[in-house]
């Protein structure tokens, strides 16, 4: 059987850029592609838009925070392409009214100042350490703002309208990766256990001194754990 090709599922206002590091030591090994996350207004239709621009044959999906709720979105629309799951700072949970009320302010806020909103969410992304790393805050900034507000709203709408994924974890049966991050404000530890809990077979891995965005904050560390996933018979 062929090689699985890698397909890097973004978070919200990600990019390539996010994954560099995991792309750098897997691109050796096979294809690797990013999926553009920016056109769909709901979990399905990105979904749907990140097959559409996946190789032929067997994928090994890759998906970061919203990223994950795609990749779970896939298993459910074309099980019989996914060859392994790799599930990054993300949960199977639906959207919690708090967080759909908070959604909704940043929308409103992003039609007006959008560099705003992306100052609000910088402490909530990374660690207080990281923080603090004006060359990690000025990528996620960057990347951001080369996304741009239209594509920011699109993809909230897409998050806050994504289904309860929990009853659908059972059926997943390939090779299952997630990580979490010890010092995640947005997505805790004991929603990644919970994630891994459902999914026959998964491994859990957990980062220390690391937050929302592991694959930048700990990038050498994330692309060891995938590595080590995709090598795994």
């Amino acid at each position: 059987m062929a090689s699985p090709s890698v397909v890097f599922l973004p978070g919200l206002l990600e990019d390539a850029g996010a994954f560099a590091r995991q792309i750098e030591r897997l691109r050796p090994l096979t294809a690797c592609v990013v999926a553009d996350l920016t056109r769909g207004d709901t979990i399905a239709e990105l979904a749907k838009e990140a097959l559409l621009q996946a190789p032929e044959g067997p994928l090994a999906l890759v998906g970061h925070s919203m990223g994950g709720y795609v990749a779970l979105e896939l298993m459910r629309q074309a099980p019989q392409r996914i060859d392994r799951l790799a599930l990054l700072n993300t949960h199977a949970r639906p959207d919690s009214p708090e967080a759909t009320e908070n959604r909704k302010r940043l929308m409103t806020l992003a039609e007006k100042d959008f560099p705003a909103v992306i100052r609000q969410l910088l402490p909530k992304l990374l660690t207080e350490e990281h923080l603090l790393d004006l060359e990690m805050a000025g990528t996620l900034t960057e990347m951001a703002l080369g996304i741009g507000k239209d594509a920011f709203v699109r993809q909230q709408r897409a998050i806050v309208s994504r289904i309860d994924s929990r009853p659908h974890l059972g059926a997943i049966r390939c090779p299952t990766q997630v990580v979490a991050a010890r010092e995640d404000a947005l997505m805790p530890v004991d929603l990644l256990q919970e994630l891994a809990n459902g999914i026959p077979g998964a491994k859990l891995a957990v980062i220390e001194r690391c937050g929302h965005v592991a694959p930048i904050e700990r990038p050498g560390e994330v692309a060891k754990i995938l590595l080590d996933w995709f090598q795994a018979a």
